[in-house]
């Protein structure tokens, strides 16, 4: 159950990259809010910060997206199991995104400008974090069964 749950994130992630996180703008009648991804969010980043750009595009994509390939690699034997503490590690950075992107809709939500709205994609990119955050929690004790 583990292994296929795992090898889903590595459909989810990519889906929840291109998913709307929030859609922000005005907030007037006759003005659309603009939807804001995961990706629309890099490509606009690395116009005005490419050193933050690289950043979070290693906390928002690469960490999460490495830490479900290692685990995979670890479930179908592939992989040796004393690498899980590395993948540990990439769960935490993966998860400070979640923290700057609530930041960032406090941040703007507290100034009153214009209107920020949630939308379904940060709750699936929030979830598929939380999902291999689990999944490597419960990895890592199989591991220690294992070994004992």
């Amino acid at each position: 159950m583990l292994k296929f749950t795992n090898l889903a994130l590595l459909v989810l992630f990519p889906v929840a990259w291109f998913a709307p996180l929030m859609r922000a703008g005005l907030g007037l009648p006759l003005f659309d809010l603009n939807e804001i991804s995961v990706i629309s969010g890099l490509q606009s980043l690395w116009e005005s910060d490419v050193f933050l750009a690289l950043m979070v595009t290693f906390f928002a994509l690469f960490a999460p997206y490495l830490k479900t390939l290692g685990l995979a690699l670890i479930h179908f034997g592939l992989m040796r199991r004393k690498i899980l503490p590395v993948l540990h590690v990439l769960g935490k950075l993966a998860m400070a995104d979640i923290f700057l992107i609530a930041l960032y809709i406090t941040l703007s939500k507290g100034i009153g400008i214009g209107k920020i709205e949630t939308a379904w994609g940060l709750y699936l990119f929030t979830g598929c974090i939380l999902i291999s955050i689990a999944i490597g929690f419960l990895t890592e004790k199989r591991n220690q069964k294992v070994t004992r």
